[in-house]
């Protein structure tokens, strides 16, 4: 039980190590009081641009491959690597989402999520990376091809991983936590209010 508790919290604290919050108090400010408010990659390189945006992701890919890869080692002997990671990779983006250090005001877990899959399953890795790229190019939605990453991302552990129920439980939370993350979004596009965004530059004043 005791590395159960471990790997959560220590995922989960992780989790709490913003990115977007961190990099952008560093230069004076703070991201969640532009644009949408949200403290994530989407909304750091619309408020800051794409060239100060890669120590947002060393960070935020850094603390979901860390996270798994301590809750891997604590089960090395109990279960196998793969249970422990799932389950800090699942913490981590629950600390992301809801960070106690920051007053619960997070971000939606899109980045941090595809690092999880990396270390959990690079097969599910892919096809999310592959999933989002298609529908963010054919429509400039980041926000579509993330809500349908996140999805892929729990059809792809409860379809693959039947024969560990951890890891399927882990998984399919993870997805549908980023999912829900996105609920606002969802409405917008199914209104026809969601903006398109060019991830490659700054947004124009």
């Amino acid at each position: 039980m005791l590395r159960y508790i471990l790997a959560l919290v220590i995922g989960y604290l992780l989790g709490n190590l913003n990115g977007a919050v961190c990099v952008s108090k560093l230069m004076g400010d703070d991201v969640r009081s532009h644009g949408s408010g949200n403290a994530g990659l989407t909304n750091f390189i619309r408020s800051y641009g794409a060239a100060h945006s890669a120590m947002v992701i060393v960070m935020d890919a850094g603390k979901a491959v860390l996270a798994c890869v301590i809750g891997g080692i604590l089960f090395l002997e109990h279960g196998g690597f793969r249970t422990g990671a799932a389950l800090g990779g699942a913490a981590v983006i629950l600390g992301h989402a809801f960070p106690v250090f920051l007053k619960f005001r997070g971000g939606k877990g899109i980045l941090s999520g595809l690092f999880v899959a990396v270390v959990v399953d690079w097969r599910i890795a892919l096809l999310i990376l592959a999933v989002f790229a298609i529908a963010y190019f054919i429509t400039w939605y980041v926000s579509l091809g993330s809500v349908l990453a996140a999805i892929t991302f729990s059809i792809g552990f409860a379809v693959l991983h039947t024969d560990n129920l951890t890891v399927l439980i882990c998984g399919v939370f993870t997805g549908l936590l980023a999912t829900f993350m996105h609920r606002q979004n969802i409405v917008r596009l199914i209104k026809g209010q969601e903006r398109k965004t060019n991830l490659f530059k700054k947004d124009k004043e």
